[in-house]
């Protein structure tokens, strides 16, 4: 299990530091002055000369990328020229929680739609109950969230006036309801078709048949013999999923007026702050790579077959 743990860890690393020169090689290769896209055309040139300092602009591009990951080294991830006294790391930290408190939610409402769907249909195939989980998750992977988000805020918050309107600010548990169902449904029609493909392979092989003919109670057969090896594909989707809706939830966010990872990262591309998006798009690389290295952990426990792979 520690070689596996090892070359999975030295993988991970070796991308990372991928990802972090070619966010370096890219924002620097994009036409246009982020200076100029800060200040505008009235500042001063004293102005210009402060902020291109502050970014390192003034500097040849390999004094640059030795800044840069000196700034990573020593944990603030850059100065944010435009806010004196914070770092990248300051604004990440208070943008994270509410994204991952979203991301959480919306995770916890797409396994329970998602996992008694699946497994209820893989055990009653071309049932009726079965036909109306696929229309389901059909539908779910077809709405965008971009249109489903506004029609919930239309039915719920503005015509039945059950839940919040987003404009109020409002960070409890109502106002997230709608931004976790939004984002869950979605992850729940992947996960649905995901469990029940999964679920119909194990419940053929022949230790379950075993299992069944030596009278085992069937509730016991499924949790124990057909969940257990059903769940790795669903526990990739899962992981990688949370990755994405932790680092990405963008439109959910700037729909329901929340504060955010997704929301912090297109102001800063929007005012071209290269020292946030490059913290931005390196802390989204590392939630992904932490994400697929506890997948394969994950499969490390499930299946030991894989630590010797």
């Amino acid at each position: 299990m520690a070689s596996f743990l090892i070359r999975r860890a030295f993988t991970s690393v070796l991308v990372l530091f991928g990802v972090a020169t070619l966010v370096f090689a890219v924002l620097r290769l994009v036409p246009g002055d982020p200076v100029e896209s800060l200040l505008g055309e009235q500042a001063s040139q004293e102005d210009y000369q402060r902020l291109r300092s502050c970014f390192g602009l003034d500097q040849p591009i390999s004094g640059q990328y030795l800044r840069f990951w000196s700034d990573i080294a020593d944990g603030s991830m850059g100065e944010l020229c435009n806010q004196p006294g914070e770092t990248v790391a300051s604004a990440l930290s208070t943008a994270l929680p509410p994204t991952v408190e979203l991301a959480l939610a919306a995770m916890l409402v797409a396994l329970l739609i998602a996992l008694p769907l699946g497994v209820l249909s893989a055990l009653k195939p071309n049932s009726w109950f079965d036909h109306l989980a696929m229309f389901f998750s059909l539908l779910g992977v077809s709405i965008p969230s971009f249109w489903l988000g506004p029609m919930l805020l239309i039915l719920f918050a503005l015509s039945l006036k059950w839940l919040p309107d987003p404009g109020n600010q409002t960070m409890g548990v109502l106002g997230l309801l709608l931004p976790a169902l939004t984002l869950g449904t979605a992850l729940a029609a992947k996960l649905t078709r995901m469990t029940r493909q999964s679920v119909l392979e194990v419940i053929r092989q022949d230790y379950v048949r075993t299992a069944v003919a030596k009278g085992l109670h069937p509730a016991r057969v499924i949790l124990k013999h057909v969940l257990r090896n059903a769940l790795m594909p669903v526990t990739t989707v899962a992981t990688l999923q949370l990755g994405a809706v932790l680092t990405g939830a963008i439109i959910v966010e700037k729909v329901f007026a929340r504060p955010g990872l997704g929301t912090l990262l297109l102001e800063a591309i929007e005012m071209r702050n290269y020292p946030l998006v490059q913290g931005c798009v390196l802390f989204i690389a590392t939630v992904y790579i932490s994400v697929n290295f506890l997948a394969d952990l994950l499969y490390g426990v499930i299946d030991p077959r894989i630590r010797h792979s």
